[in-house]
């Protein structure tokens, strides 16, 4: 069964299992997509479908796409290191769930 995560936009709340467009998901992050087609070459985000026009993006790429985009504008970070980064805070996130679930919290 699949469990089902919520992800706030900007006063919005966006079920992890709601899919995004392109050109939907440009809008709601900001990104453009010629940013966006880079972040998935690089492999920081990935769509289902094998062309543009079949891409579909869940609710939680939107998080990653936005925060993908505060790392191109804020730190001015290329492609390769948001793909980077994206994995690091990952990692991070997985840690810091693990350490919880091991201190009972």
């Amino acid at each position: 069964m699949k469990e089902s995560v919520t992800v706030f936009v900007e006063g919005e709340i966006v079920e992890e299992d709601v899919e995004f467009t392109l050109v939907e998901l440009c809008r709601a992050s900001g990104a453009s997509e010629e940013q966006l087609t880079l972040w998935i070459a690089e492999g920081a985000v990935e769509p289902q479908g094998t062309t543009p026009r079949e891409w579909r993006f869940s609710g939680a790429a939107l998080k990653r796409v936005r925060t993908a985009r505060r790392l191109a504008q804020d730190l001015e970070i290329n492609a390769p290191g948001i793909a980077l980064a994206l994995d690091l805070l990952d990692e991070i996130n997985a840690l810091r769930a693990r350490s919880r679930r091991a201190s009972g919290r």
